[in-house]
């Protein structure tokens, strides 16, 4: 008897010795994939997203190899091709709009014109017209001598952005062909029931495949929205602002107010009422109405429930700590932490019997 036990305490100090290595050895690897996290971590929500359509391709008896090709080489030319024509039309349009600032406020400009009209109101409140003039040319200039530095700083920023691509790309193809496996290996490595480690990737999987669709399909559909009513009011470069637009719904709160209300309160100062109400309206009812309440909920569903102050909380959060992806990223965190704190609290309610 004696024996086994103490065999039994050889092989448990074995197995947690083997666990302390386990642990440092995913730390490495997690150290090593930091500079490259962003782009694994989109890959995954990637795959996730596009896992009911390598479902379909496998049902019509595609190998898993080809079928997880197929989908990862659409989705990342579609990717490609729209972060690639967004960032053509920033350096371009954008480009040339900050040049055409400084002559719009120049001497006999449109808004020069429309400003030296409005400034005899400034005057009761002690406010020299004439150097508020002055220095909104004097800004216009800074900005069309900045602009040429940000073409520049965007043309750098290209090949970071094909690496995250290429990992993004590679995480997509390999979690859509080895996710079942991963999930097997999971269950039996982590120190948990097989039921609650396999629930929370599962909710890993739907909270992921949500927020992406959410965000970035609905964005979209708000860029190409917003850019219509541009075209119809009339706004100059109205897909460079329909771009803007669509980035702007990413900002927590306010989203694609930050471009629309200031366009509709330019065109009505500037002696374009008709088409600064209509462009107010358009964008309340169809760039906002439209794809918030009945687009997103159709990408959706039923969203978690998750406490407003937490989800601002990862969305801001995010911002802080991941940059621009941590609006995509903030939400997926927050809500896979409740997960694992909702089934940590269930499993201790069943081992207490409550």
């Amino acid at each position: 008897m004696s024996n086994l036990t103490d065999d039994s305490e050889r092989r448990a100090g074995q197995l947690r010795a083997f666990g302390y290595l386990a642990l440092a050895a995913t730390a490495a690897l997690v150290c090593i994939a930091l500079p490259i996290g962003v782009g694994l971590f989109l890959g995954v929500l990637l795959a996730f997203t596009l896992q009911p359509t390598y479902g379909r391709l496998r049902s019509r008896r595609w190998r898993a190899g080809p079928a997880a090709l197929v989908c990862t080489l659409a989705s990342t030319t579609v990717v490609g091709g729209v972060v690639s024509g967004l960032v053509a039309l920033f350096i371009t349009r954008g480009v040339t709009l900050a040049y055409e600032v400084p002559a719009l406020l120049g001497p006999g400009g449109a808004i020069r014109v429309v400003a030296d009209r409005n400034m005899a109101t400034l005057r009761p409140l002690h406010l020299d017209p004439a150097a508020i003039s002055a220095k909104l040319a004097g800004d216009a200039v800074a900005l069309g001598s900045r602009a040429a530095g940000f073409a520049a700083e965007a043309a750098e920023a290209t090949l970071g952005g094909l690496l995250t691509l290429f990992f993004m790309a590679l995480a997509a193809y390999y979690v859509l062909r080895h996710w079942t496996e991963m999930v097997a290996r999971a269950e039996t490595m982590l120190p948990f029931e097989p039921r609650h480690t396999h629930a929370l990737l599962d909710h890993f999987r739907d909270v992921g495949r949500k927020v992406l669709r959410g965000t970035v399909v609905t964005g979209i559909v708000q860029g190409v929205l917003a850019a219509l009513g541009y075209a119809l009011a009339g706004v100059p470069e109205p897909a460079l602002f329909g771009a803007l637009t669509a980035a702007a719904s990413l900002a927590p709160a306010v989203g694609t107010l930050l471009v629309w209300v200031p366009a509709g309160l330019g065109l009505v100062v500037t002696g374009h009422a008709g088409a600064g109400v209509f462009l107010l309206v358009w964008s309340t009812l169809v760039v906002v109405v439209v794809p918030d309440y009945v687009i997103r909920p159709r990408l959706v569903g039923h969203e978690e429930s998750v406490p407003s102050v937490l989800m601002f909380m990862s969305l801001f959060g995010g911002v802080e700590v991941f940059g621009l992806f941590g609006l995509v990223l903030g939400p997926v965190i927050v809500t896979l932490a409740l997960a694992v704190l909702r089934t940590y609290e269930s499993a201790l309610r069943a081992d207490r019997g409550t």
